[in-house]
């Protein structure tokens, strides 16, 4: 969204540098002086909550939008699942099991970003949570295809860097989980969730919710490890005590494979057009 039209003012980044040097007395060193948008403790004031919130949207939205990117594929995964070359060093017996969804989650983005790189990098560009495990999995494929990736990623106290094969100009960086989720699914296509834990329980209950209530549109949406999702949740025991619907049950698939992954999506858009 560039507005190239001529503007008769001096823009942001002008004033920002003039105000640079003004010459130094009490009066321009007095925080009171300083202009509001580059002002850091004034930005971070509790009032200026909303205006932050705003700000996190707009940026990797206004980003985004200047790459041309259309839609997406959503990738959701535990940051502790390790490649397959590291199973032996794994926490426990059960993740080094589960290095295979590693595999298969670079397989997969690998092949989501060879059909990406025919639309020009515009559809069906993969999205991680930009992390380790089945994230770094996810953007290490798209770099195998040569493509771009996205990484949502955000700050937490234990967090390391972003994983490294992100696309530097789509690695964005939150501070809210809400708008985070937001960018997950404003352009999503199909939704991959790989085993994981309590932030990937999130963000499958949430777009699960949203698509249940129609508050977003249906999308594949594909849950890597049968044994793995219906070990952790009784599906069939929310189904029979009635809190969600049977046709509720519907909404998701269970796949194993990336090559089972591509089938369900290819399928869906032949079914689509």
């Amino acid at each position: 969204m560039r507005d190239d039209r001529t503007n008769p003012f001096p823009d942001a980044n002008t004033d920002r540098t003039t105000a640079k040097r003004v010459p130094d007395t009490p009066q321009t060193r007095a925080p009171a002086y300083r202009l509001a948008f580059a002002d850091d403790d004034f930005m971070c004031r509790e009032e200026l909550r909303p205006v932050r919130l705003q700000l996190e949207l707009l940026k990797p939205e206004l980003i985004m939008q200047e790459r041309g990117i259309e839609s997406t594929v959503v990738l959701f995964g535990g940051a502790r699942i390790p490649e397959p070359a590291d199973k032996d060093n794994a926490r426990t017996k059960t993740l080094s099991e589960l290095s295979k969804y590693y595999d298969e989650a670079r397989k997969f983005a690998r092949r989501v970003t060879e059909k990406s790189m025919e639309h020009y990098g515009r559809e069906y560009v993969v999205v991680t949570g930009g992390g380790p495990g089945v994230m770094e999995a996810g953007n290490r494929g798209a770099a195998d295809a040569g493509g771009s990736s996205i990484g949502l990623n955000i700050v937490l106290p234990h967090e390391q860097a972003p994983n490294e094969y992100v696309t530097p100009e789509l690695c964005f960086n939150f501070h809210y989980f809400a708008i985070r989720k937001m960018h997950f699914l404003m352009r999503a296509k199909a939704i991959c969730c790989f085993p994981g834990g309590f932030g990937t329980l999130d963000e499958l209950f949430e777009s699960l919710t949203l698509i249940q209530t129609t508050r977003m549109a249906r999308v594949p949406f594909l849950l890597f490890g049968e044994k793995f999702w219906r070990s952790i949740i009784n599906w069939d025991a929310l189904s029979d005590a009635g809190t969600i619907s049977a046709e509720d049950l519907d909404l998701f698939q269970y796949v194993e494979t990336a090559d089972e992954a591509m089938a369900i999506l290819e399928a869906w858009e032949v079914e689509g057009d």
